[in-house]
């Protein structure tokens, strides 16, 4: 499978500037979803060292968790290091301490829970150039950009054909400060993911046959109403939680002064996931407001 080998070269090519430039293993990133799962199979595949991690939501569905232990016991079985990183606050601390719930436009929750990443570390990702209109901007190597001190700059390119037979530029050789990024399966299609991991017999999360397509934080607002209701449907105690974190909120925001028309963090849910039958406030009036700055400190 010609993509497959594409894959694996590249994440060749992410090792050798990992053992050049930082002297160590490449770091691949696993989430507990489909694209996770096939870049292990591309990682295993390329014969070269790695480590994995996982950053830990807080807000992951119990079926992820388990995919995520029971893959991490595999892969330490074929000596592989795998690590899951916790964070410092959980989202339902986190939602106190901003004041307001995580947005489409006030996205904290993904800096502080999934976008945490290593020092000086080559990073492979499982990002795909299908998911998204943003991430069809990507490329295949990138310089961390969360660290101003990290630059890639490029001293020689090679040309490598793609599975659509056109050319993208790779960078061969470079010099690195702070982290940079190889995304090895940046080109593969969903149907492609999908085959690999049926070749492999790879076994995914159980969420997948529960109809979900993608697999993410319990009540994302990137992932629509329609996706989010279900997901609450089908976790019911993560909406008790959500809604006692905004309880928690509200009194932080009437301590500080801080204006707001509800009166219970269950208006706040509903109100949350767009319920078109709740009346009053349609938007929080926070874009104005530095929140954190006015937080007390202590809650």
């Amino acid at each position: 499978m010609d993509s497959f080998n594409n894959a694996i070269e590249l994440f060749k090519m992410g090792s050798r500037i990992s053992q050049r430039n930082y002297g160590k293993p490449m770091v691949v990133t696993y989430s507990g979803g489909k694209d996770s799962d096939v870049l292990l199979e591309v990682a295993k595949a390329s014969g070269e060292p790695f480590e994995v991690i996982n950053n830990h939501t807080t807000v992951d569905a119990p079926q992820t968790v388990y995919h995520i232990r029971k893959k991490f016991r595999e892969m330490e079985l074929l000596g592989i290091k795998c690590k899951i990183l916790r964070p410092d606050m959980t989202m339902w601390e986190l939602i106190v301490k901003n004041g307001v719930p995580p947005t489409r436009r006030m996205r904290y929750c993904c800096v502080e829970l999934k976008e945490r990443s290593l020092e000086n570390r080559m990073i492979a990702t499982g990002v795909r150039w299908q998911e998204s209109t943003k991430r069809s901007k990507r490329t295949e190597f990138e310089s961390d950009d969360k660290n101003k001190d990290t630059r890639i700059q490029a001293t020689k390119e090679i040309m490598l054909m793609n599975d659509n037979n056109e050319k993208r530029k790779m960078i061969e050789h470079c010099r690195l400060m702070g982290s940079a990024i190889c995304n090895p399966i940046i080109a593969l299609k969903e149907h492609e993911v999908w085959d690999i991991l049926h070749t492999h017999k790879v076994e995914v999360n159980p969420l997948y046959s529960m109809g979900y397509k993608r697999v993410g934080c319990i009540g994302c607002p990137l992932a629509g109403k329609y996706k989010r209701r279900k997901e609450f449907s089908d976790f019911p105690k993560y909406k008790d939680m959500y809604v006692a974190a905004f309880n928690k909120m509200l009194e932080v925001r009437k301590a500080a002064g801080l204006k707001t028309e509800w009166k219970t963090g269950e208006e706040v849910f509903l109100w949350w996931i767009e319920d078109d039958n709740v009346e009053g406030q349609l938007s929080f009036d926070y874009e104005n407001e530095t929140v954190t700055d006015r937080l007390i400190d202590n809650y």
